[in-house]
């Protein structure tokens, strides 16, 4: 199960990347000790800056959880959205299903892959319990993950074979997230909060992922 996670997951090389400006070297754990102690890490995070510091950054750079939380973070704020839970968790969703086939399945190891929303809609319909939930997640998930890093391809599908716009994948995401956020596994696995909030800013948080998206495809040109 996906969880807002990505700040939990920063590593040594992360914060010494925060921390480390233009001197010579690196700073030692006990200079990013001290700064800790000095400056809150979010408000390091947060920083209006470090997004071109981050698109700077020599190989092999920081990590995917440092990389993805900023992006998504600072997407978010410039929409208006100011939810640290939500970037957590929208950066460990991008970190997670950046990784082989896992966009495809409702658990990291799982016999069925879903290509489509309406395979995704049809495992919801003939589960229960603790699958049920995991599909309703990952119903929210799928959605918002095609939407955010591949509106062009959608737009593109849409206008050659009238495939579905954005606002089909908005509300099944919304759905998505919505139902999950109230099955009472939400809150024994703690998403219930983070899962209504992104239900209920679902267009936002895709923009925002939309935004992420355009700004990884200049960097790779």
């Amino acid at each position: 199960m996906i969880q807002p996670d990505a700040r939990r997951r920063l590593t040594a090389s992360d914060l010494q990347f925060l921390l480390h400006q233009d001197g010579p070297g690196l700073p030692s754990q006990e200079d990013v000790d001290i700064w800790l102690q000095e400056v809150p890490l979010d408000l390091a995070l947060d920083h209006p800056g470090l997004p071109d510091r981050l698109d700077a950054a020599p190989v092999p750079g920081p990590s995917p959880s440092l990389f993805f939380y900023v992006l998504v973070r600072h997407a978010l704020l410039a929409r208006g959205l100011d939810d640290r839970d939500v970037a957590d968790y929208c950066a460990a969703l991008l970190r997670e299903f950046g990784v082989r086939d896992r966009a495809w399945r409702i658990a990291p190891v799982d016999d069925h892959e879903h290509h489509y929303l309406v395979d995704i809609l049809a495992d919801l319909s003939a589960s229960s319990g603790e699958r049920q939930f995991r599909v309703m997640v990952h119903l929210g998930n799928h959605a918002l993950w095609l939407a955010g890093l591949f509106a062009r391809r959608i737009a593109a599908v849409r206008d050659r074979r009238g495939g579905p716009d954005l606002r089909y994948y908005d509300s099944l995401g919304c759905r998505g997230y919505t139902e999950a956020s109230g099955h009472w596994l939400a809150r024994k696995v703690g998403l219930e909060g983070v899962l209504r909030t992104t239900a209920e800013h679902f267009s936002t948080v895709r923009g925002a992922l939309n935004d992420v998206s355009e700004r990884l495809r200049r960097r790779a040109a």
